[in-house]
């Protein structure tokens, strides 16, 4: 059989395994995160956050079609829309080291003899199948995201590019570099990762063009591969449509025509000055002008599917993030305006002080017919500044986390070297060094790592040596052993991979520099431009996948290592095999076998359930207040895909505050009628009322809402105050607040029952929260004002309580959502017990799904969080029916908590659940129960906290900070509640635990950790 032949059909036996085994491993409906919001999206053919991703809501749309109708079959057809895209990447990773493989075993036309053959193809499915079990890329091939294809793209154009090498010395061969320019410009409608891979495609072309390289023509090919890769990211991709925004200023503001004129215009000229520039270098032979012409024009044909987002957002979906509809506002979202800037080479440390503000360029809107100055962008001028500043963030839990790592004092100016050891410890050693680790030596568990020993790090399962990295490993806790995220890989992976770099550098060092460098800018290059802030909301390892992916790549080569040592000692033929048979052993069949349980996440419901849950908590024609992604993008989904809830309307507030998003806001959306907002959209359009602060004009008593709003609103200069740039700001002059309230309103819409008239209060009075008012605050004051109670208010339970504006007193559980209720402040009851008990139950027992909880055979790191948010639900549900003296719903919702909840703990926040209804039970005379909740607890802890203080003795310092002062906390409670319940002996052993403990890390008590 020919080379071909075998190399294509194995191959495909690698794409077949990775997808099988992606499908077997499929999150079955919406996963958290983003995926809510690109399945909505892509059903309906919307507009996602920025900078968007038209050709995967394209793709994706597509794979929505084999649901035939079913609307909930749409997420998990979307999801194998990326289980079939990450198995394709592993088809194209398998023929890009095949062909490396090859290129380095075989010398020109030789032939290829069995024992090269089985090399070849053991080093090909060593490598697919080793990348096809790795973590990172394991949990995105699983989920509707943008990752799965776009690192199908990436692994496309390496390919191409081996490919073109190939046959580079044929005519027409450069058909191969105008393939890899278009997948290139279609990649950007997905995610940019792709581009990354422009330096070794680079490489590639030198070496293969330059027979005799030289030190200056390296550094030379280094610098132009930059360049195209800047040329592309903000040559085509930005520049191209601020130019043509720009000709649309000037044929608009100046000539007098259409918004889009100027567009059209300057595509023209585009279009006109490629044709001839092509045309110039064809008569003219310019081969190479010619070869950069065409490859422009198939990246800007690529490209051309962002034309789907202006069109979908002329339609004014639901879902219309920035609504980038005209050349201004789809220039901001592809340049991600609306999450900042980060500085990269100059700027200042987290301790700059500002000293004042610079204007940029000119910020424009589109008006009625001309568009509009909304501002200049602004940025602040410090008293110092760093070259390479990695701790520039002034947010306070920052600057406490770059202290307490790099041993700061409130007096120290961080230098240039400071920085770059911040670079080191944690951009590159926590948040690149330890994914890397996770993928090919294994890890903890999965808990979110901010730097911890005893979360989320890495381990190899080789004690001793991970003893010298975390501390004692004798005891290892509950939250390592149990988790299914407790990966040991004992080097083997990386040992293989790194013999596999060694020999190829050593039999071609071109084609391993090319591999290095495709590492290097898929990894640490992406850390140096992402320049992350400590604290992530989440694990960001899926942004390195690029990275791991090229060191798959020397983890295949490393069966052609292995095999050159045994064929000292075997035959070529059985080196060869047993190379192939001990690598699939030590890199892939590991790696599969101890990760499966951690990826399988084929029972979970979590993020449907919990999505769904938040939009029954709440009563018909609701508005219900969202903040952030997981609490709001699984809804998008509910509501836009399975037309749960249609009659809801969302509102997030961390979207409330642009002009755009309120224009949504006052749309009807699905069954949901527009909000009560009265603004005109001249009163909050960007640039106008962005923020107004407080001035303190001593008002004595609360002052009525509308008043406040009117203030807030007005155009006259009395009610405004003058600002440092010469223009007048409106201002709020007082934060006392009242809602005077018609109790017949409050009743006739079921806010209150009729049986609660007489808890009904004539006004709201609160203390507004905040020294400023945004735009979207602006707008829920203008809801309060004109809603007359007519649609339920509600704030999702996951919204921290500072952007309740003050209205905490008023919000009363109802599940998963806070309605707000007029009724009477018990200043004796504590926040927690503001509880409207019968809906709350109805909720819990007659509504609410559980997300397999129990059963699951994983839960992702955000699914195990929401059951802490699953048993504060169903303790509340409890408590609040004691209160009230209904102990048989009380005992009901009680069994309902054994019936759902898992029995397992995921953390010690889990664990707190538990001891919660631990206590209820004992106050509902289910003392056995209880005894058993509460020493299922304390075993936990001591488990868990015994290992915190094994390290925290072989370290010499405390470790575990906040989960020891919990775990001695609960110990500590539950000896008293054992205690208060007469159950004397539990209590005994409670307390000498508790002592135990304290003797332990009593010297280490008052240390940071």
């Amino acid at each position: 059989m020919k080379y071909s032949k075998i190399n294509n059909i194995t191959g495909w036996f690698c794409f077949v395994v990775a997808t099988l085994t992606y499908i077997l491993t499929l999150e079955p409906n919406v996963s958290f995160w983003d995926c809510g919001e690109f399945i909505a999206s892509a059903f309906k053919m919307q507009v996602v956050h920025q900078p968007g991703a038209p050709l995967f809501l394209m793709i994706q749309r597509f794979f929505s079609i084999f649901a035939g109708g079913d609307v909930t079959k749409v997420a998990y057809f979307m999801n194998v829309g990326s289980a079939v895209a990450s198995g394709a990447t592993i088809l194209f990773l398998f023929w890009t080291i095949t062909a490396l493989a090859k290129k380095t075993l075989v010398k020109g036309n030789e032939e290829i003899s069995r024992a090269q053959l089985i090399s070849i193809m053991g080093a090909g499915v060593v490598g697919a199948l080793a990348y096809t079990y790795s973590d990172s890329f394991w949990f995105s091939a699983v989920e509707s995201e943008v990752y799965a294809l776009s690192s199908l793209f990436t692994a496309i154009v390496f390919w191409a590019i081996l490919k073109w090498e190939a046959v580079a010395d044929e005519p027409r061969a450069d058909r191969w570099l105008l393939f890899i320019a278009y997948i290139m410009g279609l990649s950007i409608g997905i995610h940019l990762l792709n581009l990354l891979t422009i330096p070794a495609i680079a490489f590639i072309y030198y070496f293969k063009k330059t027979p005799n390289p030289t030190t200056s023509g390296i550094i030379k090919t280094l610098v132009v591969g930059i360049l195209i890769l800047a040329v592309i990211q903000y040559g085509i991709i930005q520049y191209l449509v601020s130019f043509g925004a720009s000709f649309d200023l000037f044929f608009v503001n100046t000539l007098g025509m259409g918004f889009g004129s100027g567009v059209l215009v300057f595509a023209i000229l585009l279009i006109a000055a490629l044709v001839l520039g092509i045309r110039y270098s064809i008569k003219h032979q310019k081969k190479v002008l010619n070869l950069a012409l065409l490859s422009t024009v198939l990246i800007i044909f690529g490209y051309g599917s962002f034309a789907m987002i202006i069109i979908r957002a002329k339609a004014n979906p639901n879902l219309n993030n920035s609504a980038p509809d005209n050349a201004f506002s789809f220039l901001s979202y592809l340049n991600r305006e609306q999450y900042g800037d980060r500085p990269l080479l100059f700027g200042p440390n987290y301790n700059s002080q500002a000293t004042g503000i610079k204007e940029g360029k000119t910020l424009y809107r589109k008006g009625e017919k001309k568009y509009e100055v909304a501002g200049k962008k602004t940025d602040y001028e410090y008293d110092k500044v760093t070259p390479f500043p990695r701790m520039f963030s002034n947010e306070e839990r920052h600057v406490a986390y770059y202290k307490d790592m790099m041993g700061f004092d409130d007096t120290h100016f961080p230098t240039l070297f400071d920085n770059i050891s911040f670079l080191f410890k944690y951009q590159i050693g926590n948040m690149y060094m330890r994914y890397f680790m996770w993928n090919f030596v294994g890890r903890q568990n999965d808990d979110q790592g901010q730097g911890s020993l005893y979360e989320g790090q890495w381990l190899s399962g080789i004690k001793p040596i991970d003893g010298i990295l975390l501390g004692n490993q004798k005891n290892l806790p509950p939250s390592i052993v149990d988790s299914n995220a407790y990966n040991r890989f004992f080097f083997l992976p990386l040992i293989i991979g790194l013999l596999g770099a060694v020999w190829h550098f050593k039999r071609n060092q071109k084609d391993a520099g090319i591999v290095a460098m495709l590492f290097f800018f898929t990894g640490i290059a992406i850390v140096l431009y992402l320049n992350q802030k400590p604290l992530e909301p989440r694990e960001r390892d899926y942004a390195y996948a690029g990275s791991f992916y090229a060191f798959a790549i020397w983890v295949g080569l490393g069966v052609l290592a292995i095999r050159e040592y045994l064929a000292k000692k075997l035959t070529p033929a059985n080196a060869a095999v047993g190379a192939t048979v001990i690598s699939l052993f030590c890199a892939p069949v590991i790696m599969a076998a101890q990760g499966w349980d951690d990826h399988d996440r084929s029972t979970k419901m979590v993020p449907h359930d919990i999505a769904a849950d938040y939009l029954q908590s709440c009563a018909p024609n609701a508005i219900l207040f969202t903040y952030g992604d997981n609490d709001t993008y699984p809804l998008w989904y509910a509501q836009e895909v399975e037309n749960i809830r249609p009659d809801i309307r969302l509102v997030n507030l961390s979207l409330f505050d642009t002009d755009w998003y309120i224009n949504g806001m006052k749309r009807k959306q699905n069954e949901s009628a527009p909000l009560p907002i009265s603004m005109k959209e001249s009163q909050y359009v960007q640039g106008v009322r962005d923020v107004m602060y407080y001035q303190d004009y001593k008002i004595a008593g609360p002052v009525e809402l509308k008043s406040i709003l009117d203030v807030l609103l007005s155009d006259n200069d009395e009610d405004k105050v003058p600002l440092q740039n010469g223009t007048k700001e409106n201002f709020i002059p007082t934060k006392n607040f009242k809602l005077t309230i018609n109790p017949q309103d409050v009743i006739n819409t079921g806010t209150v029952p009729a049986s609660e008239a007489a808890n009904i209060v004539p006004a709201m009075t609160w203390t507004f929260n905040k020294g400023y008012v945004t735009k979207g605050t602006l707008a829920m004051f203008d809801i309060l004002v004109h809603n007359n109670w007519k649609r339920p208010i509600y704030f999702a339970s996951t919204v921290p309580s500072e952007q309740y504006n003050g209205l905490d007193n008023y919000l009363y559980n109802e599940g998963l959502a806070l309605r707000l209720r007029p009724l009477k402040v018990d200043t004796a009851a504590g926040r927690s017990e503001l509880i409207n008990t019968p809906v709350l139950y109805n909720n819990v027992m007659n509504k609410f799904k559980w997300g397999n909880i129990k059963n699951a055979r994983y839960l992702d790191p955000q699914s195990s969080d929401d059951v802490s948010i699953f048993a504060n639900v169903l303790n509340n549900t409890v408590s609040g029916l004691i209160k009230d003296g209904k102990i048989a719903e009380a005992k009901k919702a009680a069994a309902r908590f054994e019936e759902v909840m898992p029995t397992k703990f995921y953390g010690m926040r889990a664990m707190m659940g538990t001891d919660f209804m631990a206590e209820n039970l004992y106050t509902l005379g289910e003392t056995a129960k209880a005894n058993a909740l509460v020493e299922k607890c304390a075993a936990y802890i001591q488990k868990e906290l015994t290992y915190l203080a094994d390290v925290s003795e072989s370290k010499n310092r405390f470790v575990g900070g906040q989960n020891v002062q919990l775990g001695m906390s609960f110990l500590n409670q539950m000896a008293r509640t054992a205690a208060e319940h007469k159950q004397t002996k539990l209590a005994e052993r409670l307390t000498t635990m508790f002592k135990g403990f304290e003797v332990r890390f009593g010297p280490y008590f008052g240390q940071q950790q």
